[in-house]
C-alpha cells in the first residue's frame, strides 16, 4: 500500500474531510456576519449527535427494532439541536430564532450524510472481508489440488515399479516445500514462481521421458515483479493432465512467460486428441476445480488488470494470460 493510500485510508483524515464538508453546508445555511464562528460552534454539538446516532442508535434498525430506533433518533436530534440553539442564543446576541428551521434542516442533512457515509464504509469493509475470506479458501484448495494430481502420477509409476520414482519423489518434495511455506504471502517474487514452474515441468519430463516435446521459456526482467502465488501452475498442470497424442506427430507442451512494460504474458499450449477430449467431457463433473479456482482468483485479485483467453481446436489447447503488475 502506497503512502497516499495509507493517508486516504486513515480514519482521522476521513473524518476530517466529512466535517469540513458539513462545515461548508452550515456556512451556506446560516445567514449571519459571523457565520463561520456560528457554524463551528454548532458543529461542536452535531458531532456527538452523529456519533451517538451511528454507533449506538443505528444498530437498533439492523436488529429490526425500528420504532425504538426512530424514537431514539428523534430524541437525539431534538436534544442536540435545541442544546445548540440555547448556547448559540446565549453567546451570540444577534442570533435569530427564524434561523432555527434552516439549522434544524442542516442537522437532518448532516445526520443523513453521516449515516450514509458510515453505511457505505461498512459495506465496503464487509465486501473486502468477504473477498479476503474467499481468497483464503481458494488458496487453501491449491495445495490439495496439486498434491492430488501429482499423487495420481506417482501411483501410476509405482504400479509399473518404475526406477524413476525416487527422482520424482525428490522433485515432489521441493515443490511441496514451496507450495506449503512460500505461498502464505499475498504476493511472491515472480522469479520464485518461474523456478517453481521449471521444477514442476522437469518433474513431468522425468515421468514422460522422450514421449513428449516439452519446451519452457522465460524472457524479460522479472527481478522487481511480484504476483499472487501459484497462478500459472494450474494451467500447466491442466496441459499435462489432458495431454493428447497426435496421429502423425509427437505430443507437445509449450510454456512461455515474458515481461514487457510491467506486463506479464503467459502462454501454455498442449496437444489434445478427440478421444481424450471425449473422455475429459465425461469426467468434467469430477474435476475442473483447478481452472475454476484460477479464474476466480484472477477476478478477485486482478479484476480489470488481466486478460484471459482460452482457445481450443481439434488438436490444440491454448491459454493466453496477460497480467498488469
Amino acid at each position: 500500500m502506497s503512502k497516499l493510500d495509507k493517508w486516504i485510508d486513515n480514519k482521522i483524515v476521513q473524518n476530517l474531510f466529512v466535517w469540513i464538508f458539513i462545515l461548508l453546508i452550515f456556512m451556506i445555511i446560516i445567514q449571519a456576519e459571523n457565520r463561520l464562528i456560528v457554524a463551528l460552534f454548532f458543529i461542536a454539538f452535531i458531532m456527538p449527535l452523529t456519533y451517538i446516532q451511528n454507533l449506538k442508535i443505528l444498530p437498533y434498525f439492523f436488529k429490526k427494532k425500528i420504532q425504538f430506533g426512530v424514537f431514539l433518533s428523534l430524541l437525539n436530534i431534538s436534544f442536540f439541536t435545541f442544546l445548540g440553539v440555547f448556547f448559540l442564543s446565549d453567546f451570540f446576541e444577534r442570533f435569530e430564532l427564524r434561523m432555527l428551521p434552516n439549522i434544524f434542516g442542516g442537522v437532518i442533512l448532516t445526520l443523513v450524510f453521516g449515516t450514509a457515509t458510515k453505511l457505505a464504509k461498512d459495506s465496503f469493509v464487509r465486501r473486502q472481508q468477504e473477498k479476503e475470506a474467499e481468497l483464503k479458501l481458494l488458496k487453501a484448495q491449491l495445495n490439495p489440488h496439486f498434491l492430488f494430481n501429482t499423487l495420481n502420477n506417482l501411483y501410476g509409476l509405482s504400479v509399473i515399479k518404475s526406477d524413476k520414482l525416487p527422482d520424482l519423489m525428490l522433485k515432489l518434495s521441493d515443490l511441496l516445500r514451496y507450495s506449503l511455506y512460500e505461498t502464505a504471502a499475498v504476493l511472491v517474487p515472480m522469479e520464485k514462481e518461474i523456478t517453481y514452474l521449471k521444477n514442476y515441468i522437469s518433474l513431468e519430463k522425468i515421468r514422460l521421458e522422450d514421449k513428449t516435446d516439452i519446451n519452457f521459456k522465460a524472457s524479460g526482467n522479472f527481478s522487481n515483479l511480484k504476483i499472487a502465488p501459484m497462478l500459472f501452475i494450474v494451467f500447466v498442470e491442466n496441459a499435462f493432465k489432458h495431454l493428447g497424442n497426435l496421429e502423425n506427430e509427437q505430443s507437445k507442451v509449450l510454456v512461455n512467460i515474458s515481461e514487457e512494460n510491467d506486463k506479464i504474458k503467459f502462454t501454455c499450449k498442449n496437444t489434445i486428441d478427440i478421444i481424450d477430449e471425449q473422455h475429459h467431457n465425461l469426467e468434467k463433473g469430477k474435476s475442473g476445480i483447478g481452472l475454476v479456482n484460477a479464474k476466480k482468483r484472477l477476478e478477485l485479485l486482478y479484476t480489470d488488470k488481466y486478460q484471459l483467453k482460452i482457445d481450443k481446436t481439434d488438436d490444440l489447447y491454448c491459454v493466453n494470460l496477460t497480467l498488469e503488475v
